[in-house]
C-alpha cells in the first residue's frame, strides 16, 4: 500500500493556533477611571453640606483648611447642630471639649453657620458658650456676596 505524496491525509489535519496575546488593553479601564473621577469631583462638594441653611453674604475671603473643621449650625428655627446631628445647647460644651481632646486641645477651629433668618441672640448664645469654654478660634461662615 503506497500512499500518494500529493494528496493530503484526511484523518490528520494540522491546525495552527493564533499566538497568545500577552498585552492588556487598558483603554476600558482608563475610561471607567475617568468617569469615576468626574463623578467624585461633582459629588464631593455636595457631601460637605450638612444642615440646610441660608447663609448671609459677605466679601470675606475663604480660609485654608488642612483637615475637616468642627461645624456648628443654627437653622432658622433656632436648632443647634454639631456637624450633622442636632444637639441641645446645654450639651454643646461637654461634647466640644471631648472632641477637642481627641484633636489636640482647644485650639481647634470651629465654624459657626447661622441662617440669616435666625435671631441674632441665638447665634450669640452659641458663640458665648464657645468663648466661655475656652475655644478662641471661632469663625463665622458666610456665602460670597454676589454682584459686588
Amino acid at each position: 500500500m503506497a500512499a500518494n505524496a500529493g494528496t493530503p491525509m484526511i484523518g490528520k489535519r494540522k491546525h495552527r493556533r493564533k499566538a497568545v496575546m500577552a498585552e492588556i488593553n487598558v483603554t476600558p479601564m482608563v475610561d471607567v477611571m475617568l468617569v469615576l473621577l468626574i463623578i467624585f469631583m461633582v459629588s464631593a462638594p455636595l457631601l460637605t453640606v450638612g444642615v440646610p441653611i441660608d447663609l448671609p453674604q459677605s466679601q470675606a475671603t475663604t480660609l485654608d483648611q488642612d483637615r475637616e473643621p468642627l461645624t456648628l449650625s443654627v437653622n432658622d428655627k433656632g436648632q443647634v447642630f454639631l456637624q450633622n446631628t442636632e444637639i441641645e445647647l446645654s450639651e454643646l460644651v461637654p461634647k466640644l471639649k471631648a472632641i477637642a481632646e481627641t484633636r489636640g486641645g482647644n485650639d481647634a477651629r470651629i465654624f459657626v453657620r447661622g441662617d440669616k433668618k435666625v435671631d441674632y441672640g441665638t447665634v450669640m448664645r452659641v458663640m458665648g458658650r464657645l468663648s466661655g469654654a475656652g475655644f478662641s478660634r471661632v469663625a463665622l461662615v458666610t456665602e460670597v456676596e454676589q454682584g459686588s
